[in-house]
Order: C-alpha cells, then structure tokens, then sequence
C-alpha cells in the first residue's frame, strides 16, 4: 500500500519525480479555466475521501479540485460527521472506508490517528496534516522554489519563529532533497531534536541560531508561520507573541538575505504579527504561487498513491 504520511517516510526518488510530475501537470494546465478537467484523467471513476477533523480552507479545496481536475469524485467529511475514534474505533473507519472509497485524505489533529488509518485501511492514506507534521505543504514550497529560481539542493533555507508541524516538514525535507536548513527562534519552540538528528544522518546541515539577523545572512529562502492558532487562550498568545517578536520577518531582516532570496508563508497569515505586510505584498514574496501549487503538489502525490 503506498502511503503518504511524511516527507521522511517517503522514498527520495518518489519525492523527486512528485515534484517533477507536479510542474509538468502545471504547465499542461496553462491558461485552461480552473473547473476544466485535465487532458488526462487518470483518477476516473475513483472516489477519494476527504476527512477533516481541523477546519481548513487551501487544504479542502485543493484537494477538491485536484482530484476533480484528474476525473475523480470527492466525499467531504468532518470530524462531527463522522464521530471518529468515539462511536467508533479509528481501525474499524478505516475498515469500513475502505470498502466504499479508493483514497482517504485526512486532516486531524494527532499523528496516531492518521498512522492508524494507515494502518488498517486497505486504501493508500494522505496525511492533509497534523500537530505534528504538514507534508504537502512542503511539497508545494519546493515545488515553488524551483519553478522561480531552480532546483533546491544546495540552498539555504531559513525558518523563522516557531518549531512547528510546518518546520518538522520542511527539516524532513531536508534531508530528502539535500538543501541546507536554518531555525531561529526561542529556544521554548525548537523543533523536534529527533527530526533534527534524523535529517543531519541523512547528510542536511541543519543548524539552530538564535539572533535572527545572524540567521538569514545570505538565506536563499526565508520561510515563517502564524505564531498562535486559533485554540490558544488569550493568556498564551500573548506568552508567544513575546517570545516570537524578535523573530518577525520584516524589511530589515529580508535585507540580509541574499539579493535574490525568496519569503514563503504557508497561509493564513496575521500580517504585521509573524510577517510584515510589506515583506508578505513584496517582490520577493511568492505566497500566492505557494497556495495554489498545493493544488498541483497533491494532484502528483494522488496519482503516486494510486500509481498512475
């Protein structure tokens, strides 16, 4: 069963040519309505689930649409739909699921609900995100990256604030891809040491800097993420928005990147908190080319999961 779970889980050389078939199928689709199908179809006659326990709006359309454009239909669920893992167990779900879907995407909060799925499940599964990890993501980032500045490996790439699910993908890709990787941040919000130890054994040079400015000198790529979400308390924000706000991405800090670096933010952004609203409007921004090539990623990852 082929599984998308995570970047690091996944073969190097299968990421690689997700990448390479995702820019191709973008290219195809140049200047055709985005309702129109692909030329091909190979997901015809297939039903994917879509299953979200965290609201979403990049990933819940994206998905949507990209399994459409491919020639599949599309189930949305959520978790009080479904009442996963409380009036049943997650392993009996993936059972049942399995008899009437050929794909499950999911979106949830704990990683062992979506390895469980995977698990049991006799259907590949797609990790759409959780607390821990966000694979797609990323795979759109690269896929960004390259198609404005060439491939990755070799670069530097710089993150910026908090050691989340978003920064665990990115320091998986790493290693897979053969860039550089930089956190800074509070040392409260590292990253996992585990992720970190992982990549460097796959041969990345991962480093943790805690002055920013220091950080992004001659950064190829400036990435961040929003500092709270929407389940923290008053009181933590604002706990975070201390730690954080010498790690904002602002004019000053882009002017030690190199000339030609680029800033990515995976969206929903709080402008003017984590990101500035003249970095996240400016030219070296490409946030909007990030969101939609997460259509393009995930149509590659479908059709890897299915093998066509």
């Amino acid at each position: 069963m082929t599984h998308f779970l995570d970047i690091n889980k996944t073969d190097a050389a299968a990421l690689r040519a997700i990448i390479d078939q995702a820019a191709a199928m973008k290219q195809a689709r140049a200047g055709r309505p985005r309702g129109a199908p692909d030329d091909e179809q190979p997901l015809a006659g297939r039903m994917v689930a879509l299953i979200f326990e965290k609201p979403s709006t990049r990933t819940r359309v994206s998905f949507d649409v990209g399994a459409r454009q491919l020639g599949a239909q599309t189930m949305v669920l959520s978790g009080a739909d479904m009442q996963l893992g409380h009036g049943e167990t997650i392993a009996d779900t993936a059972r049942v699921l399995s008899r009437y879907v050929d794909l499950i995407m999911m979106r949830t909060f704990e990683e062992d609900t979506i390895l469980e799925m995977a698990e049991h499940a006799s259907v590949p599964v797609i990790n759409g995100l959780t607390n821990r990890t966000h694979p797609c993501q990323i795979m759109a980032d690269i896929l960004t990256y390259e198609e404005h500045r060439g491939p990755i490996r070799g670069k530097r790439v710089v993150w910026c604030g908090d050691g989340n699910n978003v920064c665990a993908s990115f320091i998986h890709a790493a290693g897979q891809f053969g860039f550089d990787f930089t956190f800074t941040g509070p040392e409260q919000l590292d990253p996992e040491p585990g992720f970190v130890d992982e990549a460097r054994a796959r041969g990345a040079d991962i480093r943790i800097e805690r002055d920013a400015m220091r950080a992004v000198e001659g950064a190829d790529l400036v990435v961040t993420d929003t500092w709270v979400s929407m389940h923290d308390s008053q009181s933590s924000r604002e706990r975070r928005h201390n730690l954080l706000r010498p790690y904002q991405v602002n004019d000053e800090l882009m002017s030690h990147a190199a000339p030609d670096a680029l800033f990515m933010h995976c969206l929903p952004a709080h402008r003017d908190e984590e990101v500035t609203s003249s970095v996240m409007d400016g030219p070296q921004s490409v946030i909007f080319d990030e969101a939609e090539n997460r259509l393009h990623a995930q149509k590659a990852i479908m059709r890897y999961c299915l093998g066509v």
